[in-house]
């Protein structure tokens, strides 16, 4: 399998550990011309009976129309409304002010700047974090590049965008290095980088919300829910549960995660068992660790120390004996859709899934 060459999550949260986003019908007009037809003789009567009759007629007529129009009104506003949400908060919980047009958008984190251009933006954004163009397509060759951890506020604030999305990986050392950017007045939307599926939703919504574009991220989540259906339908059929190990990054500095990731959730909807559950959040591991706890499948996502990540687990010395290495039960999973917190995360799911239990699910797009 090719693979691209980036910085990997491991790398990324190493660097984390390191350091510690109306008609109303009026019926008044009838009523009048009954009430000024009646007479005083019994074929005036007859006549002004008649009259009514018309005018309870047109009555019933009108209101009929006019509850018709109000309610093809409160439907045309509904659907408006739901393609109009404006968000007053990023994904940090700090107040924000969106623009109504968004037309120069600047993404300094890959797994926003891959929404961005599955959402068509690809033409609008002006700037992006350095590692963004190895895993978004379709962006500008000549796009401004900045270094995620060190932006320069100068150029961003230049650059005279609608919106700025940043991660909370700018800010590790607990500052907002972006409060020159939102006292200049430009939007600055942050979004930490979620450790559930359900706040992965969240993050995706919250970028087309952004943008004008909340139909579309709508669809871009009711595509994970569906992928996410399906493997959880046969993951819960599966009774005889694989201990998995998922590499971020191999030995020396193996690392890994426990519970509280996303990553973790994968792993219990495919129908398997993380032999770090027990654990919270991104781990380092030791590597005795990892070997006494005898996975029967090992994956990776490591794609930055080795060429081939597999073969270098196969034969890692004092590994021999581990279930999954003996038995090849190893296997390689996409590291932009593993690493990246948003909608293509089912595509690795989708992956993990098919290495773990090939035969559970073959048939599984």
């Amino acid at each position: 399998m090719k693979k691209k060459k980036l910085i990997t999550l491991g790398a990324a949260f190493l660097l984390a550990f390191s350091m510690t986003a109306c008609s109303g019908g009026e019926s008044g007009a009838a009523e009048n011309t009954a009430e000024e037809t009646v007479a005083e003789t019994d074929a005036a009567e007859t006549t002004a009976e008649a009259a009514e009759s018309v005018t309870e007629t047109a009555d019933a007529s009108s209101e009929t129309s006019s509850e018709a129009e109000t309610s093809s009104e409160a439907g045309t506003a509904g659907t408006e409304a739901a393609q109009a949400v404006v968000p007053t908060e990023d994904r940090a919980g700090n107040p924000i002010t969106v623009p109504e047009e968004v037309d120069s958008i600047i993404s300094l984190a890959p797994a926003t700047t891959q929404i961005l251009c599955d959402l068509g933006l690809a033409d609008k954004i002006v700037a992006v974090d350095s590692n963004s163009p190895q895993y978004a397509e379709g962006l500008s060759e000549d796009v401004l590049q900045f270094n995620m951890m060190e932006p320069d506020l100068e150029q961003i604030m230049n650059a005279e965008a609608d919106i700025v999305f940043v991660s909370n990986m700018s800010s590790q050392g607990g500052d907002d290095v972006f409060q020159p950017v939102r006292d200049a007045g430009v939007c600055v939307a942050e979004i930490p980088t979620s450790n559930s599926i359900e706040d992965v939703k969240k993050d995706v919504q919250f970028v087309a919300d952004c943008v004008g574009m909340t139909e579309e991220g709508k669809a871009l989540v009711d595509g994970m829910e569906t992928v996410i259906d399906e493997v959880s339908a046969i993951g819960e059929t599966i009774t005889d549960k694989k201990t998995v190990l998922f590499e971020i990054s191999p030995v020396p500095y193996l690392y890994s995660f426990g519970s509280g990731v996303y990553l973790n959730e994968m792993i219990e909807l495919i129908g398997a068992e993380n032999i770090f559950a027990d654990q919270e959040g991104w781990i380092s591991v030791a590597e005795e660790s990892a070997v006494a706890a005898d996975p029967d499948v090992i994956l990776t996502s490591d794609n930055f120390s080795n060429e081939d990540p597999v073969a270098e687990i196969l034969g890692r010395e004092g590994w021999q004996n581990v279930t999954a290495v003996k038995e090849g039960q190893v296997a390689y999973i996409d590291n932009a859709a593993s690493s990246l917190p948003n909608h293509h995360i089912v595509d690795a799911l989708v992956e993990m899934a098919k290495a773990v239990y090939p035969d559970e699910y073959a048939g599984l797009e």
